[in-house]
């Protein structure tokens, strides 16, 4: 048995912890740049506001329907993500993080009531948190993402599924007929693994239900949509298929890209949005054990500016695989040297890492000689960048490259919406006064 655990609205549910006064009204949160709706609200949704809507065409919605929009606090959701799974881990023995506001919960030999033992823990992250969130429980991975989507969908719109499956929802206590009747009343979309291209072809084919799709004979599922899509078929008749992942599959290139607040022309601004940019994949890198190969930097103009346009990058090797910043950052500028340009409105930039090998790797020296200063292991200084950084925020410790913090305002996100970080931050805890 699985249960997943998910947090409703997850973004705009961590804002409302800390501005009750955003509850029962419609709120989006913005992507990077005040660009676009990436949560929002019941109310929101409501309005008709699609997932990834620019800010530009639901803007009017402010004064028309009282519309709060803000800029994402991703250390916010981040701590917030952390305190909510170690509460979410109380449901079973174990347990694997999908997202940011998702957690799969193993409830194997877990003994007594299921669904009284996942209320109790729902209860435990709305009181302790203040975070509402819906769990479903099945006999697979699938199902149960399946039963959570229902239990979040039945509070949302009452009357659309059996009140009992609300909140919290067990498809393994239905009988096959009430079973049969859920799976028809729910679209065949929603089902964990099928995408917007295959729900397309399989509603071409009149497949339109989650039980038309389970109806599908097992060899026409996988001689016309391959293995991928047949276990998706035998999770949801209930053969688990899909197991626990320990740990995530290591990554094989890491990058850094933003799109800057305002544009960008000099030189020693872009430097120093790429070696912040690098700073970031390098930590990402370490936590990943690995060393890289090679550094791919890019800049960019905006397709949406009138204007001379510019794109290029390049591919800079190192003499050794590194996961040291400054050896890093030093080869990402060498890079963009070489492909930088005046005169243009450079609007986006990034770094990338290519090349990954385990940090256990070692490459043999032709040259058995004393060890310059770039060749010496400053391993330790690395972790105690990552350890500083990691409790007291970004850029407390940073490459002198990277700029003072006057240099974010020219090249960082534009966040002109975004709350303060309440739980990370000793100036931006919330005070109550009497």
């Amino acid at each position: 048995m699985y249960a997943l655990v998910d947090g409703n609205n997850f973004y705009v549910s961590c804002e409302r912890v800390f501005r009750p006064s955003l509850n029962d009204r419609p709120v989006v949160v913005l992507s990077n740049n005040d660009g676009c709706a990436i949560a929002r609200s019941n109310e929101a949704k409501a309005l008709g506001i699609k997932m990834g809507e620019p800010w530009f065409k639901i803007r009017q919605l402010e004064e028309q329907a009282g519309l709060v929009a803000l800029s994402a606090n991703f250390t916010l959701y981040g701590d917030m993500s952390d305190r909510m799974m170690s509460l979410a881990a109380g449901l079973g023995p174990t347990q694997e993080i999908y997202s940011i506001d998702e957690s799969f919960i193993g409830l194997h030999g877990v003994r007594g009531e299921l669904v009284e033992r996942a209320w109790k823990i729902r209860a435990r992250i709305n009181q302790w948190i203040g975070i509402p969130c819906g769990i479903g429980i099945a006999q697979t991975k699938t199902l149960a993402k399946l039963a959570n989507h229902i239990a979040k969908t039945v509070e949302r719109m009452p009357g659309t599924y059996p009140d009992e499956l609300a909140t919290v929802c067990d498809l393994s206590r239905l009988g096959a007929d009430q079973l049969r009747e859920v799976m028809t009343s729910t679209d065949v979309g929603e089902v964990w693994g099928i995408g917007r291209q295959i729900s397309a072809q399989l509603k071409e084919r009149g497949v339109k239900s989650v039980q038309d799709f389970v109806d599908i004979p097992c060899s026409v599922v996988r001689g016309t949509w391959g293995v991928v899509l047949e276990r998706t078929w035998r999770e949801l008749k209930g053969e688990a298929c899909i197991e626990f992942a320990d740990m995530p599959a290591p990554k094989k290139q890491i990058a850094c890209t933003r799109s800057f607040g305002q544009p960008v022309t000099g030189l020693n601004e872009l430097r120093e949005a790429i070696s912040e940019f690098t700073s970031r994949a390098a930590e990402k890198l370490r936590k990943q054990r690995h060393l890289a190969g090679q550094v791919l930097v890019f800049a960019r103009t905006s397709p949406f500016r009138d204007g001379p346009r510019f794109s290029k990058s390049v591919v800079v090797p190192l003499v050794r695989p590194s996961a040291d910043t400054t050896e890093l950052a030093n080869a990402a500028a060498k890079g963009l040297r070489s492909i930088y340009a005046p005169g243009f409105q450079l609007a986006k930039a990034g770094v990338m890492l290519l090349d990954l090998v385990p940090g256990t790797f070692v490459q043999g020296e032709l040259d058995s000689g004393e060890q310059t200063t770039e060749q010496r292991d400053r391993s330790k200084l690395m972790h105690a960048m990552d350890r500083v950084n990691d409790r007291f925020g970004k850029r407390t410790v940073l490459l002198g490259s990277s700029g003072l913090s006057q240099g974010v305002d020219t090249w960082g996100m534009r966040q002109v919406r975004r709350t303060p970080s309440y739980t990370t931050q000793w100036s931006d805890v919330p005070t109550v006064r009497a």
